[in-house]
């Protein structure tokens, strides 16, 4: 799938801008110059949801939406010896920080650091191998004691994220950290650019929701549904890939990169929305696969179901190998099929359409 170039350097600019949970501010800023043209306004709230309206006049309201944040690090202590230990900021992973070069968003900017590792020959390849765990993995400034730190602008509560950048491979595959989940807002900025350039007139308002927050308890999308008060929702997010080693199918499920989009069936998708995305898919040829939550699924799509007294809300994820490292893949064909799954939805999307099982 070749996608416009307009639209892949808005991609690249977005992934490769740190956005982490709760400092999400310079990646919606990149995300709302994209969307403008295509949306009649832009808002954002106090936290930096940021949201753009088509038909704002419309009493009937959809949302679409994705979250912007990454994973990331907190400094939470800082050794007499300058070097630095860690919390984190959403599901980080502690077993890729080994030997990961780091950026702490500092007082005086950006300050490079290394996650440091001791040598294999000094640890002895045994059962006593030390593994990366939270109360061992820490950062080297290359300073010599804390006051060092400290003049680089860097402190407790200090941000840190991965400078790893985008790329594609094997003309396939997009890959970059924090796929989960900026690619879910570049989707959905590309159904709006679609819409707009394809003269579709909706009759309906149409909120393209960038929620902050996600990685640490769906706390942005909690805010905005209650700010929009939609009467439909349709969340993209990521889910895995388990078709890659180490992964258990019967226990993850059988999802896998370039299979197509997948619709999920859990107690918070509303049957109606779900079974509307489905036929589209059937009817518009789109490949899709199917994928089942027990009791939640872990996306905005359980804050925006369990909102304004239960707001129909239904999850198309992509498939994403790799989830919470530097280099997380996905298809470009499933992206490519994930925007036009949303956008054909949507134009069969009725303010009259049914809402309730009886």
């Amino acid at each position: 799938m070749k996608f416009e170039n307009n639209s892949l350097q808005f991609l690249e600019t977005y992934l490769n801008t740190a956005s982490p949970t709760g400092y999400e501010h310079n990646g919606q800023k990149i995300w709302m110059d994209y969307l403008k043209p295509y949306v009649d306004q832009i808002e954002v709230d106090h936290y930096g949801t940021c949201y753009g309206i088509i038909n704002p006049e419309a009493e009937f309201r959809v949302v679409i939406e994705a979250h912007a944040d990454e994973i990331s690090w907190y400094v939470n202590y800082i050794t007499d010896e300058g070097l630095i230990y860690v919390i984190r900021n959403g599901g980080s992973d502690q077993m890729i920080a080994p030997s990961k070069v780091v950026h702490l968003h500092g007082e005086k900017g950006v300050v490079k650091g290394v996650f440091g590792w001791p040598a294999i020959h000094t640890r002895g390849a045994n059962s006593d191998e030390p593994i990366p765990k939270l109360d061992n993995i820490f950062i080297d400034l290359g300073c010599s004691d804390k006051e060092e730190v400290e003049e680089l602008g860097v402190f407790v509560g200090t941000m840190i994220t991965y400078p790893d950048e985008f790329f594609q491979l094997n003309d396939k595959y997009f890959v970059s950290r924090a796929l989960d989940n900026r690619v879910g807002g570049f989707m959905i900025a590309e159904v709006a650019r679609l819409l707009k350039e394809n003269k579709k007139k909706l009759p309906f308002g149409l909120y393209v929701t960038n929620s902050v927050q996600e990685e640490v308890g769906l706390y942005g999308a909690n805010m905005i549904a209650d700010t929009i008060k939609p009467h439909i929702a349709i969340i993209t997010d990521v889910t895995h890939d388990t078709s890659t080693p180490m992964i258990e199918k019967k226990k993850e499920g059988d999802t896998k990169c370039g299979d197509g989009p997948v619709i999920f069936f859990a107690p918070s998708i509303h049957h109606n929305i779900r079974e509307l995305i489905v036929e589209t898919a059937k009817v518009k040829k789109i490949p899709f696969q199917r994928a089942a939550s027990s009791r939640a699924t872990g996306t905005d799509t359980d804050a925006f179901a369990h909102s304004n007294g239960g707001v129909p809300s239904a999850l198309i994820s992509l498939p994403l190998r790799y989830m919470h490292t530097t280099v997380e893949m996905v298809s470009q064909d499933d992206v490519a099929n994930v925007i036009k799954l949303i956008y054909e939805t949507l134009l069969k999307i009725k303010p009259t359409m049914n809402l309730k099982y009886h």
